[in-house]
Formats: structure tokens, sequence, C-alpha cells
């Protein structure tokens, strides 16, 4: 076998130089190097930003999704949305692994990787289902997992689907947990969706009785959705789009005060500056949102004296795939309503 870089450089066609992740073309040739894992995939679980962003170009076409995705792959060797820059992860079970690969996988393990399909060398056989409605796809295909790759072994107490909705939105619970403090307000916009319903309920765990949950969702269904589980202490849908709209209705909920954490969970372009006006100064605003802006980001604060800390969305934090598990475990309600959108 030949020797790879644990980060995957071996792998990078071009431009020479970086790492897997920023190339435009990797290597996806499934035989493996010395400190690879080679994957069967069952299924995808792409970006929710990178599949809105697919679906949209596809007019909503499965046919013409399946042709884009397959286009993207035998491109770029990837799936990097060439759109959003975003990828997604995927869950199978390890075919084959490198003679040096330092770690406790075999042969025969069911895992979902935690690293994002831009960076993974991918190859796609066929395409089977797509379901739009939780941006998951069932293939037939291969992919190479880095020595520097996290995964998690997929829990034996809950279905696949449900662990790989859950695994996919791994970092955001987990950053949230980080974030917050007792009596903390704390504003989540696209609390409906996925990452948002997890984010909630950690927040309100962590703001405690002393604390003030808002759930900002993108439609009335979706704000409902996360009201019926009770996840938060104010709710109310709105078009984060309308950055001195959300402010304004920030300030009324928060007497002014404005929040302590934002977290920005939403799908689509254009929400930075509804985020930014509705933290307090000194105050934390995390862009889970692979839709998010740097540049908009960081002007828009500078344009309208905003002293807010601004954290990028890192889907990787220590224990996240542990903590994002245990969110399901504790919260009945939460699984039985995952289980029900995503298993």
């Amino acid at each position: 076998m030949k020797k790879g870089c644990p980060y995957g450089t071996h792998r990078v066609i071009s431009p020479k130089g970086v790492l897997p992740q920023p190339a435009d073309v990797i290597d996806n040739n499934m035989e493996i190097y010395d400190n690879e894992v080679l994957i069967d995939v069952k299924t995808l679980n792409v970006d929710s930003a990178s599949f809105t962003e697919i679906e949209k170009r596809a007019g909503g076409d499965l046919e013409e999704i399946k042709k884009i995705m397959m286009g993207i792959v035998e491109k770029a060797g990837k799936h990097k949305n060439p759109w959003t820059g975003s990828g997604g992860m995927l869950i199978g079970t390890v075919k084959e692994v490198g003679s040096a690969y330092v770690g406790d996988l075999k042969p025969g393990d069911k895992i979902a990787t935690l690293v994002s399909l831009s960076l993974t060398p991918l190859v796609i056989e066929e395409i089977h289902e797509i379901r739009p409605d939780i941006d998951q796809v069932d293939i037939t295909g291969q992919a190479i997992l880095f020595q520097s790759g996290i995964y998690a072994k997929l829990p034996d107490d809950m279905p696949e689907g449900l662990a790989l909705s859950a695994l996919d939105v791994a970092g955001a619970p987990a950053q949230t947990a980080k974030l917050v403090k007792p009596g903390d307000t704390v504003v989540v916009i696209g609390g409906g969706g996925k990452s948002g319903l997890l984010c909630l309920y950690e927040a309100k765990k962590r703001a405690g009785v002393t604390g003030k949950v808002i759930c900002v969702g993108g439609s009335p269904k979706s704000t409902n959705r996360a009201k019926n589980l009770n996840l938060a202490d104010e709710y109310f849908a709105f078009d984060a789009t309308d950055a001195v709209g959300m402010y304004n209705k920030i300030m009324e909920l928060t007497d002014g005060q404005l929040a302590d954490i934002v977290i920005n969970c939403v799908n689509i372009e254009n929400t930075e500056m509804a985020s930014i006006l509705a933290c307090k100064d000194g105050g934390t605003v995390y862009f889970f949102s692979m839709a998010t802006s740097f540049t908009k980001a960081a002007l828009g604060a500078e344009g309208v004296g905003k002293d807010v800390n601004m954290i990028v969305g890192n889907g990787y934090t220590k224990g996240h795939a542990e903590i994002t598990l245990q969110v399901l475990r504790e919260s009945e309600a939460l699984r039985n309503l995952f289980a029900e959108m995503y298993a």
C-alpha cells in the first residue's frame, strides 16, 4: 500500500498544495492508501444549504437532482457543492482498513463520517432514492475516510436514519452547550429546523430558569413544531432577511436588552445582519448556517457599529456526537419528532 498523508493531501489533484476541502478536484480512486479506510456507502445526508441550492437549480425534479449530484462527484471526485462550497456527511459500512491506520475501526463496522462530503473522496455508482424533505440520498457507492477523519459508530439504540439526521448537525447543539450560560438570553434563528430544534433544547437546558430562549422559525409550521415540544420561552415566525424587523422584534421581547447569544441555523442567504442586530454589544453570534457570508457578517457588523463576537460554525467540537445523541435519549418528544421526520 502507498503511504498517505493523515490529512489526505495525497489525494489532491488541483490546485496542488491545498488540503482536500478547498481543493477543486481530488483523486477518488477507491484503492486505499496505508492510512485510509474504505467505506461502502449507504446514505448521503447532504447539508441543508447545499441540498436547497441543488433542488432549486433542478426545479425540484428528482431526476435532475440526480444528474447534478452525479455531475458534481464526476467532476470534483467528492460531493462539494460548487455554489455553496458545502457537503454533508454519510453512513456506511467499513469495507477495508489500511495497514497503517491508527484507530479501532474494522471491516463490518457501521459508521457515520463526521467530516464533510466536501473533502471526502466519493464514487456514486447509482442513486436509488432521494428524500428531498430530509436532504437524504440513498446510493450504491464508496468513500474514503482519512486518518484525521472523525466518525461515530452508529448506536444500537436508535435507527440508522435517526442517528444520521442528528449527527449531521452535531456541531450545533454541542457548540450551544458550550456557549450558553445560566441566565443568558438566547435567540435561535431557524429554530424549527433540524439543527435549530437541537440548539433550542440545549439552550433551554443551559440557560435554565433564569434565562430566556427565543425561537425564530422560518414559517408558522416550523415555529409550531418547536412550540409543540416546549423548547423555548417565546416563539415567532419571521423572515430572517429583514434585519431591522428582526431587531425591533427582539428589542420588544427582551425589554430593549437584546440577546447574549444568537444562533443562526438558517439555510438561506442574507440572514447575517438579522443575527448581528439581534445581539447585544459584547454578545456572541454563532453562525452554524453554511449559507453564511463571512464578508457580509464582518463588514455588516462594522457598518452598523456592532461590537459582537462572531463564531463560524465549526461542525466539530469535542464530544459533539455524544452530546447530540444524548439529546435524543433525554427528550422523548424530540426523539419521536426526529423519528417521524427523518428516520
